[in-house]
């Protein structure tokens, strides 16, 4: 399941963001999305854990989380879809 992680500080890494979610269970793949032209996190990322229940119990137990000065938001990512 693939979750949208938003108001994540700006001075968090990807490699603090999967420690914080592997706690969980196993993490397909932690990404920060990256401004192109200043290299600066946009302050939001995705996170997939492949297990559902996982994704659930990680979803329900960080969303308001303290992550270093913002409390972070964690929902399920919507599907894009094509068109």
């Amino acid at each position: 399941m693939k979750l949208l992680l938003r108001n994540i500080d700006r001075t968090i890494t990807e490699a603090q963001l999967l420690e914080l979610f592997q706690v969980y269970g196993t993490v397909q793949y932690c990404t920060i999305v990256m401004d192109e032209k200043t290299g600066q996190s946009k302050g939001f990322g995705f996170v997939e854990l492949p297990n559902p229940g996982h994704a659930k119990s990680a979803m329900k137990n960080l969303n308001g989380y303290l992550l270093g000065d913002s409390k972070i938001r964690v929902k399920k990512a919507d599907d894009k879809k094509t068109g």
